[in-house]
Formats: C-alpha cells, structure tokens, sequence
C-alpha cells in the first residue's frame, strides 16, 4: 500500500489543501492520504494556532467525505515539536511506502528541517508546485531528489481566512460547509475584543 502524508498547522483547513492533494492523490497512484494536523510546528515555533483540537476537528470534518482520506492525531497526542522525521519513524512501523507530501516554499527551506536527509532515505518527497511557478530560480541540494507534481493555482490562505473572519467578511467557497459551521459554531478567530464582549453578555 502506498500513502502520502500531509502534514501541516491547518488553521484552518481549506479547499486549496482539498484540491491539491486530490490532485496528488490521482497523480501518484496512492491509495489514501494521512492528513495530520501540527501540535507545534518546527518553522513555525513563534506562532501560535489555534487550540489543538478545534484544528483537529476540522480536518476530520473537511475530510470525511473522502474515503481515500484519512486523519491522525498522531503528532497531537505526542506534543511536543512536530518533527516530520519522527512521524515517519512511526509511520514506516506500518507502511513500507510513504510518499511526504510538501508544498514548493517547504522545499526552499528543506536544509532547516530536521534530519532532511534522512527523510528523503525514509519517504519519497512529493512537492507540489503551481502551474505558474518557476523552480529555476531558486533550489537547493534537494531538488534533485524530490518529486515535483504540477497542481491547480489556488489562490487561498488560512491566514485570509482568518482575517476575513475577524474583519467579519464572509468564508463561503472557502472552506467546507462543515468547517466553516463549525467555525462560528465555537466562534474561532474572533477578535478579542468580540471575545470579552461574548463573555460578558453570558
């Protein structure tokens, strides 16, 4: 069995995330994907996301019409720094062939993972790159050794998303209809001050 894990903060998950590993899905012949939402993500250590499982939730709720797409909670439950090395460590424990599937700006700053060598000796490293964008312009030694996938320009970004919540401008055709209930459901990425008042008005 062959599987590609997507790994990632999700926060939120959105349809460019959905499209794009469909995409890959197709394109690599694999028979699912494991999506698996950061605890903290290594690059990404300053930021902080949203709780742990509102994230989590998300992913299952974006997910679960995909029979060919799985979650794990693996990298939550450990805590800690999400290391993708040790994940795969974990994963290899079940799957002979897994296929780590990254974004073109993950593979710019490859050399600042941990152990990326011997993730591309443990996965095959699958990049997915818009159809627009140039990879000659800027590479490193890892180039050579990764995989690249041309998938469809989806122009979405959580951090948009949070930010048309907070500025209370609408997420529809951005997200999943369940993520963006769930969402306002438990009125994530409010800003603070609506945070106080839904406090007091209580």
């Amino acid at each position: 069995m062959a599987i590609g894990l997507y790994g990632g903060t999700f926060d939120p998950i959105h349809f460019g995330h959905l499209i794009t590993t469909q995409f890959v899905l197709e394109q690599r012949n694999l028979d699912k994907i494991i999506f698996m939402p950061s605890h903290i993500s290594p690059l990404k250590q300053d930021s902080t996301p949203i709780q742990d499982i509102h994230r989590l939730e998300m992913v299952r709720l974006a997910t679960e019409s995909n029979s060919n797409f799985f979650v794990s909670d693996y990298e939550i439950a450990k805590g800690n720094i999400s290391y993708t090395y040790e994940t795969l460590c974990e994963l290899k424990k079940s799957y002979d062939a897994v296929e780590l599937i990254i974004g073109l700006d993950n593979l710019l700053v490859f050399e600042k993972w941990f152990y990326p060598n011997k993730i591309f000796d443990m996965a095959k490293v699958v990049v997915m790159k818009r159809f627009t964008e140039n990879i000659d312009t800027a590479t490193n030694i890892y180039f050579d050794k990764a995989i690249f996938i041309d998938t469809p320009y989806i122009e979405i970004s959580s951090t948009e998303i949070r930010e048309r919540i907070k500025n209370d401008l609408t997420i529809d055709y951005l997200v999943p209809q369940k993520v963006k209930e769930y969402i306002f459901n438990n009125r994530l990425y409010l800003p603070a001050k609506e945070w106080r008042k839904n406090k007091t008005s209580k």
